[in-house]
């Protein structure tokens, strides 16, 4: 096994436009970043400033007008397994039992039924869900939802999770018991993590360094380095120690 742990991002001199035509316009321009093998960032920034631009393309589903994007030291080239994508509203099927919305993605690379649910079942332990196996995703809570989503990215081993705003349409205090399983989570597998929000606190709480976004068209102009120690509990949020 190699001592060099995956989940290196490097963004460089990275332009994207999109629309056609008149309509045609700069979302993102001359973005560079390098993100460690399990950092945690967070990219923090106002609404159509760029973040899910940013995401997109390091998702595989946009191109760069210019510049690169590589993970790793590989350009990215399209969508891939490697790069797991968690949205604000969860994309389960409805039809599918929690274990086999779980199993998904070793279900994709021909893995045995046998095995699936074994994976499965340690994924859901490992995100709170253990018993709810044979539930309907209908059956759950929005945040139980999220969970569930988070183990179906993490059972194909992502080498980084892209986060856009998961926690964004839950009620305040689940979101908090979210972003302390996030973190919970994180400290067990260490996988890197870009995590996009438009909240300071979420940011705060959660991040190893915050990225500043402009307005459109999208650069990075700020960026924070969090040295609060972890774990870190809820209250630091409220700390007198925050930056302002």
């Amino acid at each position: 096994m190699s001592h060099r742990q995956p989940g290196a991002v490097a963004i460089d001199h990275l332009h994207i436009e999109l629309g056609t035509g008149k309509r045609r316009f700069e979302a993102l321009q001359d973005v560079s970043l390098d993100i460690a093998p399990g950092e945690l960032v967070c990219v923090l920034g106002p609404s159509g400033c760029g973040k899910s631009t940013l995401l997109g393309a390091l998702a595989g589903h946009l191109a760069p007008s210019s510049g690169q994007v590589r993970v790793d030291g590989a350009a990215i080239s399209g969508p891939h397994p490697d790069r797991g994508l968690v949205f604000q509203h969860h994309t389960l099927f409805p039809w599918q039992r929690v274990i086999d919305n779980v199993g998904f993605g070793l279900k994709m690379k021909g893995v045995s039924r046998a095995q699936r649910h074994v994976k499965a079942r340690e994924l859901l332990e490992l995100v709170g869900l253990g018993g709810f196996e044979h539930s309907y995703p209908a059956q759950l809570s929005g945040g139980m939802q999220q969970r569930v989503e988070i183990a179906r990215v993490l059972i194909n081993h992502p080498r980084v999770m892209l986060m856009d705003e998961p926690f964004g349409a839950l009620d305040a205090q689940t979101r908090l018991k979210m972003q302390e399983l996030l973190l919970d989570v994180w400290a067990r597998i260490r996988t890197t993590i870009l995590f996009i929000t438009h909240d300071i606190d979420e940011a705060l709480f959660l991040a190893d360094r915050i990225l500043v976004m402009s307005p459109r068209p999208g650069r990075i102009i700020e960026e924070l380095h969090i040295d609060f120690p972890r774990p870190r509990a809820p209250e630091l949020v409220t700390s007198p120690r925050l930056p302002n």
